[in-house]
């Protein structure tokens, strides 16, 4: 990767350990990862953490993000009501390189307790490369950001 894109990581208790095999996965790869937590294992709440993420790419300062909590639903949830944050909870590779190629996502939420870690870095390493295709897809992400305003 010729520039350094910063990716935004964050997760509830449930996440911890997927959330630092990540970080550390893609940070070979040359990414400058911003781990925001939390790193005690005491019960948390996944609201906040998905929203903190989303501010951080809502904002401009990272380019994309990574959420996780026990299932990816409910930080997604808390993801998405942030303006422009596009989020989805992904299990597979396929789902994770289509939620960036056709809807231009710009976090990708996984469930801790519903893959396995060597399948959650498939899923991040999916999303990750993948490129918004723009054309027919742009129309649709445009009609996405309209129901936003």
């Amino acid at each position: 990767m010729a520039d350094t894109k910063r990716i935004v990581l964050s997760s509830d208790h449930a996440a911890i350990d997927m959330r630092q095999a990540i970080a550390k996965h893609i940070e070979a790869q040359g990414w400058e990862v911003v781990d925001i937590g939390p790193t005690s294992p005491e019960s948390t709440h996944y609201p906040k953490h998905g929203e903190a993420a989303a501010q951080k790419v809502a904002s401009g300062d990272c380019d994309l993000g990574i959420i996780l909590c026990g299932t990816g639903q409910g930080i997604m949830m808390a993801a998405n009501k942030v303006k422009g944050i596009r989020c989805g909870v992904c299990s597979d590779p396929f789902s994770a390189r289509m939620i960036r190629e056709h809807n231009d996502a710009n976090i990708l939420s996984i469930g801790a307790r519903v893959v396995g870690e060597g399948l959650a870095l498939e899923i991040a390493d999916a999303f990750l490369s993948a490129e918004f295709e723009g054309g027919r897809h742009a129309t649709r992400v445009d009609m996405i950001k309209e129901i936003e305003a």
